[in-house]
């Protein structure tokens, strides 16, 4: 997703900007680490509860059904996507698309997945104004991610401080949305634990947790994405010198 991916290229270059390797530790290691360990959570819990059956024996796709039904959703397509945790909700198509392991899976964690993604779905047919916010700023975001890093690398080469300062305001409207996408993420987990417990999907205390140990830890993710992003924008506004730093 935008957010790893950004955050990513982002760390590589930026000990390059002028801070130096210890200045961007300091300020982007922990955040780094935290993003390792939320990655784990999730690796873990999919592993775990992947091998655990839904009672009910639905697919994801069946479950995400199920839950759009009981949120009286109607006209969303439920597709098939490839690669490995690829499910998300596509607002400008209205389709929901599970990975091929959560689309074919009769496994808890299918479930979680395929209804928090269904919770997408139900935020847009409810017009839940984060996501509407998070869908009109993707183009700004996208713009961004394409931009900052090699303005900021660039005005580093060139010793152009205004171009850097470009390419961080660019930077800041990547944090911006991810810091948009916390609220959402949050909403639509606690709307697929709601719905699935409600209409009688999950049938059993140990199914519930299942589905809040694997949607806790995905939320970690988003969480350390974010919290990744902002020292990664501390840093380059030390290296400017607007954040108690100097460039010399």
């Amino acid at each position: 997703m935008l957010e790893f991916v950004f955050t990513a290229a982002g760390g590589t270059l930026a000990i390059f900007v002028g801070g130096g390797l210890g200045d961007y530790l300091l300020f982007v290691g922990p955040a780094f680490l935290l993003a390792l360990i939320a990655q784990g959570m999730v690796k873990g819990a999919v592993h775990r509860w992947s091998r655990q059956p839904l009672a009910r024996g639905l697919t994801g796709a069946e479950v995400a059904r199920r839950v759009l039904q009981a949120g009286e959703v109607e006209g969303v397509a439920i597709e098939v996507s490839h690669g490995w945790l690829s499910d998300h909700y596509d607002p400008r198509s209205r389709t929901l698309r599970l990975s091929e392991a959560n689309y074919h899976g009769r496994s808890i964690a299918a479930a979680a997945i395929a209804a928090h993604e269904a919770g997408h779905a139900i935020q847009h047919a409810r017009r839940y104004a984060p996501l509407a916010l998070r869908t009109f700023y993707v183009p700004v975001a996208s713009l961004g991610s394409s931009l900052s890093i090699p303005l900021i690398f660039l005005g580093a080469i060139f010793t152009w401080p205004t171009l850097m300062l470009a390419g961080v305001a660019l930077f800041s409207a990547v944090v911006l949305f991810q810091m948009l996408t916390l609220p959402v993420e949050f909403d639509a987990s606690r709307r697929a634990k709601r719905i699935l417990a409600d209409s009688g999907l999950l049938t059993s205390d140990h199914e519930a947790r299942g589905v809040s140990a694997v949607l806790n830890a995905a939320a970690m993710t988003y969480v350390a994405a974010t919290v990744q992003a902002v020292m990664t924008l501390l840093y380059y506004l030390h290296v400017l010198g607007i954040l108690g730093g100097r460039r010399d």
